[in-house]
């Protein structure tokens, strides 16, 4: 894990979220690289170049942010772009190749019944990138308790592992595995795949409605310092991940939360 994108939104939660990736950087021994997406459509007869004042401006703003934090000498990279946030990433990855996202719940809202605003919510909904989201405030703490949730055992890709992996090693972490059978649940989503396996510390089995309900059902006896889930299609957040913005009373969270790729 070599590679941390830290998108940066307009919310004073900005410069907390890059000091947590700086903080985890330093331990894993990462480089990262701070983005802004800007977008602005000119106006028929325009004669100043709106584009470049506004990419002077992001990188202004950019550099405002790392000023801000404390950097402990780890390399960091500015990317500014115009266009989408996703298409905008997609190219970062294919270029440089992004291990993980560190983002804050709501890198451009100040909306207070918000858990994840649209931005951050369109990153988790659409990229193939694992995420990390961060509350808002929340100060860098090493992972000693990883409650890792989901329906189904199965996992096809292997690399959709690595970063509960990484950070299972690099903190010594006790990985608590919280499986939760549904209605719906088969023979097969009972057998752990054997990487799955490997991490456990402990294995909880209950049942519930949903993946989601479990996990709610489980968290507050748990206390961990780092919840780890799937986005599948048939997995936790299964009606959540159909929209970018998720509202607090829909989901909140007031740890770490490690998104990882997975598909059924």
């Amino acid at each position: 894990m070599k590679h941390i994108l830290v998108p940066i939104g307009s919310t004073e939660n900005a410069s907390n979220t890059l000091q947590y990736a700086i903080d985890i950087a330093t331990i894993i021994e990462a480089k990262i690289f701070v983005f802004r997406a800007y977008n602005f459509q000119t106006k028929a007869g325009t004669i100043i170049n709106i584009d470049s004042i506004i990419e002077r401006e992001t990188n202004l703003y950019m550099r405002s942010v790392v000023n801000s934090v404390d950097r402990k000498n780890i390399e960091i990279k500015l990317i500014s772009a115009k266009g989408s946030v996703l298409d905008t990433i997609d190219s970062i990855d294919n270029e440089i190749g992004i291990d993980i996202i560190i983002v804050g719940p709501k890198s451009n809202s100040i909306k207070e019944e918000l858990f994840l605003g649209r931005t951050t919510g369109s990153i988790v909904k659409r990229t193939q990138i694992p995420v990390l989201i961060i509350p808002n405030g929340y100060a860098f703490q090493p992972f000693t308790s990883i409650l890792t949730a989901f329906k189904s055992g199965i996992v096809n890709k292997r690399k959709t592992l690595k970063p509960l992996q990484h950070f299972a090693q690099i903190f010594n972490a006790k990985v608590n595995l919280l499986m939760v059978k549904t209605p719906s649940h088969s023979d097969e989503d009972m057998v752990l795949d054997p990487d799955l396996d490997a991490l456990k510390s402990t294995l909880t089995i209950t049942e519930s409605a949903t993946t989601y309900q479990g996990v709610l059902e489980n968290i507050k006896e748990q206390n961990p310092d780092l919840l780890c889930v799937f986005r599948r299609k048939r997995g936790f957040f299964k009606k959540l991940w159909e929209k970018n913005v998720i509202l607090k009373e829909e989901f909140n969270c007031n740890v770490p939360v490690l998104i990882l790729r997975g598909k059924l």
